[in-house]
């Protein structure tokens, strides 16, 4: 009887200590971040990963983009939660709500239509009323339609810039495009349906023919990345969402290497250099050993 009563009194210790340390770490992890962006489906559902159903189906409420859109995914892995709207014209109402929350000790879990919010979508003007108010957030990644496109794309990857959705006025989005024209850099931008043409033919504009390629339905049925020019254009009836990415500019010539030799070591001397600094500039700009300029440079 007296060992069965001690047996009894450790296994509930062992089981008090266990669950205990199972609180604490639970606690603890809610108390580095109340608030996940939780990245989502681009197309195919099953791309969800494990962590992010995990979170949401932690979550006290969720805020997404679109709540019926929501819906399907959630629907789809049985996860009923409260939903309210954190959309491009309700983002400051919406912060303040996740902030309230978080400071009631709530799990909140943010989400866009598809991929990352912030990115292209609603969701940085809560990180910034976060940062403000001191509430810590964090992510769970996942999906991203940008990235990859890139690789559906087949175009040079090792240096790449994002630059989401063009101005909507066709000075505004050459003024842009003007910006990034000189960069050795493949550029990737999102696109609607009925701005497909106008993009490709101001991206023509701007940039001179250059190689691209139109992705669409990324992970769906009838995913498609259709190679193209500018000059060309991409034929066919535009339907969904789409990636373009063109590739970049090239290394571009250094206008002064159609100086004279002697020329050019004077541009740069004219301009505060001493003779030696300014042959060693001369020939890192020609490409050449600086020795082979030193006698150019003599009668400076």
């Amino acid at each position: 009887m007296h060992s069965a009563a001690v047996y009894f009194t450790n296994t509930v210790r062992y089981l008090f200590h266990a669950l205990k340390a199972r609180f604490t770490q639970t606690q603890f992890a809610f108390h580095i971040s109340m608030v996940t962006f939780v990245s989502t489906p681009i197309g195919n559902l099953k791309d969800i990963s494990l962590r992010a159903l995990e979170v949401l189906r932690a979550a006290d409420v969720i805020f997404c983009e679109d709540t019926r859109h929501s819906l399907k995914l959630l629907n789809a892995y049985d996860i009923k939660k409260p939903l309210l709207s954190c959309h491009k014209f309700n983002e400051n109402q919406a912060a303040e709500k996740i902030i309230s929350a978080a400071r009631e000790g709530k799990q909140v879990a943010v989400i866009s239509d598809a991929g990352m919010p912030v990115i292209s979508d609603p969701g940085n003007t809560v990180c910034v009323r976060l940062r403000e108010a001191g509430v810590d957030y964090t992510i769970v990644p996942g999906a991203n339609a940008f990235l990859s496109a890139l690789v559906l794309s087949a175009l040079p990857a090792e240096r790449f810039a994002f630059l989401g959705f063009l101005p909507d006025k066709e000075g505004e989005r050459r003024r842009f495009l003007q910006r990034y024209k000189d960069l050795d850099l493949t550029l990737c931008f999102h696109a609607a349906p009925q701005d497909v043409d106008r993009y490709i033919c101001d991206m023509y504009a701007v940039f001179g023919d250059r190689r691209a390629s139109a992705v669409r339905e990324i992970t769906k049925v009838h995913e498609q990345a259709t190679p193209f020019t500018l000059a060309g254009g991409l034929a066919g009836e535009k339907r969904g969402e789409y990636v373009l990415i063109v590739e970049g500019a090239g290394e571009v010539e250094n206008p002064l290497n159609n100086l004279s030799e002697r020329e050019h070591i004077a541009h740069y001397m004219a301009r505060g250099m001493d003779k030696k600094s300014a042959v060693k500039q001369a020939a890192k700009d020609r490409g050449v050993p600086k020795n082979e300029l030193y006698k150019f440079g003599i009668d400076l």
